[in-house]
């Protein structure tokens, strides 16, 4: 990237804001439309409403003039990933392409009994859409398709910038054949700027830009201690079970205060920005009388530094207990690493903290799960001088915020190795109340109109760097 944007190539916001507010009505039918399809990409669920929508966001692409393709890469197991969306418009002579990446999986719904309203159902409610998908990551298809209908009908094939489209179909079960699609269809997909959105807001009405994300090491512990279940009484004061090994394995991955004790691993500071212990634990639901754990700046305990949660716990449940010594448990720990660390390190390391003295010589095994690099952006050059002009036009004069975020895109790390030489702009549609991944996911109407503007705007102004060779 050769040139700083000038101020002759900004174009009329007010324009581009009239044209975007004529669309936003179908644009919300069409994501609504969207959203109603259960797209979970987790194993257990049917996979066809996973090709469901990947062949309606094809059409919405079609809608574009584009000519999609459904494509699929592989799994390390050998097995077809799951189908993704590729369009691209060709980039005219010295322009840059910009791809815009989101996924059209969602999470399961969970329980959708605690769901005010049925989770594939979108329903308004003060201003916000609930759904599952209706912010993460469906509304960030949507975003690209709203900016792309305000743009596209003004740009000549002599006009504008090359665009790829990529719309994911398993960012939530891991992108297990990310690597692998990259590789294989890396001329359709190459890029100089790339553009995930697929984060969120530092408010509602304070735009951002996510420059780091914490990486992911993921493993299964299995403890054992007998060879078969003994009774609880006869044995128990003796013979160690295993949900008490376990229970003090896991009490020694943290000190007293909270923070992780695994040694070896990588620490950053984060921003200093303003962000009270109360926003905290309001954004996070922590109950009245409970401690926020860890020392530091909040800021760095959630962005920047490592922290370790047990996610899943096999042991006798409640209804099924027996009065009997657990000869064996497996326990699921998720470790995010801060940004600049490297997950086979970090698992190395949190291997030997758990295979170092195990509690009263338990037989202690650990097993790699999923591994996801962390990402820290160049926040430097052209393409974000533009990004943040185009969010702050977005949201009325106000100023972006450079965020970090605590939880992983592995991708995006992908991306940067297949395309070293791209700029990465990870933006979002989401607010600090979009509970992605939770009950009563929702959108905010509004931060999703601001969303689409600033991508509009974002595209309209990148074509005034003429100076780029294309990639």
């Amino acid at each position: 990237m050769s040139t700083r944007p000038e101020e002759s190539d900004r174009p009329d916001v007010d324009a581009v804001r009239e044209r975007v507010d004529g669309l936003l009505p179908q644009v919300r039918t069409d994501l609504e439309a969207l959203a109603r399809i259960p797209s979970v990409s987790a194993a257990a669920f049917d996979q066809a409403h996973v090709h469901a929508s990947a062949e309606t966001v094809a059409d919405l692409l079609r809608g574009l003039g584009l000519e999609p393709q459904i494509l699929r890469g592989t799994r390390p197991d050998g097995g077809a990933g799951a189908p993704a969306v590729v369009a691209r418009r060709p980039a005219p002579a010295g322009a840059p392409t910009v791809l815009l990446y989101a996924h059209h999986d969602v999470q399961p719904p969970g329980d959708e009994t605690l769901w005010t309203t049925p989770p594939f159902s979108p329903t308004e409610r003060d201003g916000r859409l609930y759904g599952r998908g209706t912010a993460d990551d469906k509304a960030g298809v949507m975003a690209h398709v709203g900016a792309l209908r305000a743009v596209l009908p003004g740009w000549g094939p002599d006009d504008g910038v090359g665009v790829v489209v990529f719309v994911e179909g398993e960012e939530e079960a891991g992108s297990p054949s990310f690597s692998d699609f990259l590789q294989r269809y890396r001329d359709q997909l190459a890029a100089d700027v790339i553009v995930v959105a697929d984060s969120d807001n530092w408010a509602v009405d304070t735009p951002s830009l996510t420059t780091s994300l914490r990486g992911l090491v993921e493993v299964d512990v299995h403890v054992r201690t007998l060879d078969h279940g003994v009774h609880s009484g006869m044995y128990g004061g003796a013979a160690p079970d295993a949900v008490m090994a376990t229970t003090t394995l896991l009490a020694h991955l943290w000190d007293r205060e909270g923070d992780l004790a695994v040694d070896g691993l990588l620490e950053e500071e984060a921003a200093d920005l303003a962000y009270p212990e109360a926003q905290l634990r309001e954004e996070a639901g922590i109950l009245a009388g409970v401690e926020v754990v860890g020392t530091g700046s909040l800021l760095s305990r959630i962005w920047t530094r490592p922290a370790l949660t047990v996610t899943g716990f096999d042991a006798p449940s409640v209804a099924r207990a027996s009065n009997t010594l657990v000869p064996e448990v497996t326990v699921k720990l998720s470790m995010r690493i801060a940004p600049g660390d490297e997950p086979e390190r970090a698992f190395e390391a949190l291997r030997t903290h758990l295979l170092t003295d195990p509690p009263f010589g338990a037989h202690v095994t650990v097993t790699k799960k999923e591994l996801g690099k962390p990402f820290a952006g160049d926040v430097d050059g052209p393409v974000y001088d533009i990004a943040r002009w185009a969010l702050s036009a977005a949201w009325d004069g106000a100023d972006v915020v450079l965020q970090g975020i605590g939880g992983s895109i592995p991708f995006i790390a992908d991306f940067v190795d297949a395309f070293p030489d791209a700029t990465v702009l990870v933006t979002g549609v989401e607010d600090s109340d979009s509970r992605a991944h939770g009950i009563d996911e929702s959108l905010h109407l509004r931060v999703f109109a601001r969303a689409v503007l600033a991508e509009a705007l974002l595209l309209t102004r990148l074509a005034g760097l003429r100076h780029i060779e294309p990639a």
